[in-house]
């Protein structure tokens, strides 16, 4: 379990299906995400995050101070296997209050310390600008923009090394 300033991230288990399908049957949640899937797809989906081998993860999101869900980060195989992805979705009334940032910085370095990944990508749609902002806080850079599922998307990229000398500058410049 990790914990943010606010939030607790917990791996996925069981239990949480009921709220995991509020989520992924959100239509504000999943105006760039494809839409709505149908209850069979979000079963199927629900499962192979159960199943999936480490390093792919998925962390259930709530508030430390209510233990309220508000959403779901998740490091998992990107459409090109070998690589991961950094994937998240929140609850709209969560959104745009710093919530995603603290958690996803939280996944992010989970992921490069802890998972070993020295390569984390990201993918969203060019509309979704908010998003695009936030990858971007993280420190990820843009690398390419592609068509998939009918939209423009923006890929993000974060290397390991990359972050590794973020951090050393950021260490001279405090000493």
């Amino acid at each position: 379990m990790i914990f943010s300033k606010n939030c607790r991230i917990e791996l996925l288990e069981h239990e949480h299906y009921d709220d995991i399908y509020s989520l992924y049957s959100n239509k504000s949640v999943r105006t760039y995400l494809g839409g709505v899937p149908e209850k069979n797809e979000i079963d199927a989906s629900f499962k192979r995050m159960l199943s999936s081998p480490i390093p792919n993860t998925f962390f259930y999101i709530t508030l430390k101070a209510t233990k309220e869900f508000i959403g779901l980060v998740s490091i998992d195989e990107y459409h090109e296997k070998e690589i991961y992805e950094l994937s998240y979705q929140f609850l709209p009334q969560y959104w745009g209050k710093g919530y995603a940032f603290e958690v996803l910085s939280e996944v992010r370095d989970y992921g490069i310390y802890r998972l070993k990944l020295t390569h984390l990508v990201a993918e969203t749609q060019t509309a979704n600008i908010a998003s695009c902002r936030l990858l971007e806080k993280l420190g990820m850079q843009k690398i390419k923009e592609l068509e998939r599922f009918g939209q423009t998307q923006a890929v993000y990229e974060l290397r390991g090394n990359l972050f590794y000398k973020d951090l050393e500058r950021k260490e001279t410049e405090i000493c």
